[in-house]
């Protein structure tokens, strides 16, 4: 199988998020045919139509970064049931212009991280409504709900917990079969 590109995309943007420990583990997990690149939202200003006509350089650079892989991997947290705002916002700046999102047709999959027992469910299936009206073809099995993030790792930010590395990877597994679906032909 050809090595294929994947956007992830953390919801948080805090510097010692859990999120942000989950994509590295994934990355680290992934299979040889996946190359697994984390792609920055922090410095996407907030969409404003008005800015449709000259984006910004960022909105610019994200969407290129987009553009340019064959899949997508959200790594979101739970803010009060939904998504956090700048996972919000990336996703509002890669759809425009209409007709133009960079999202379109991409193979997508969630993974909600929380320190809850719930793994950010309510997060997950928000995401999941974006993205089908996005046209992002989203992974339905397994789904990953990773509770008691802040018991998974070490002082150095390794994952410790086996039946979670486990899951992750077999999860990665399922997901190289999915972006297969729609991307060898």
């Amino acid at each position: 199988m050809k090595m294929k590109k994947i956007a992830v995309i953390v919801g948080s943007l805090r510097k010692d998020s859990v999120n942000r420990k989950i994509a590295n583990a994934l990355i680290a997990l992934a299979p040889a045919s996946l190359k697994l690149e984390i792609i920055a939202i922090g410095d996407l200003q907030l969409f404003n139509q008005d800015l449709e006509e000259t984006p910004t350089k960022e909105w610019t650079k994200f969407r290129e970064s987009i553009k340019g892989v064959d899949g997508l991997l959200f790594v979101t947290p739970e803010y009060n049931r939904s998504v956090p705002g700048a996972l919000k916002n990336a996703i509002d700046v890669g759809s425009r212009p209409y007709g133009a999102s960079v999202w379109n047709g991409k193979p997508g999959a969630v993974v909600s991280v929380s320190p809850g027992a719930i793994g950010g469910f309510g997060a997950n299936h928000h995401l999941r409504q974006s993205l089908a009206f996005l046209n992002v073809p989203t992974m339905q099995q397994p789904e990953a709900y990773i509770g008691n993030a802040y018991t998974l790792f070490d002082e150095n930010d390794k994952l410790i917990n086996e039946s979670v590395s486990d899951f992750l990877r077999n999860y990665l597994v399922a997901y190289e079969e999915w972006v297969a679906k729609f991307t060898e032909k």
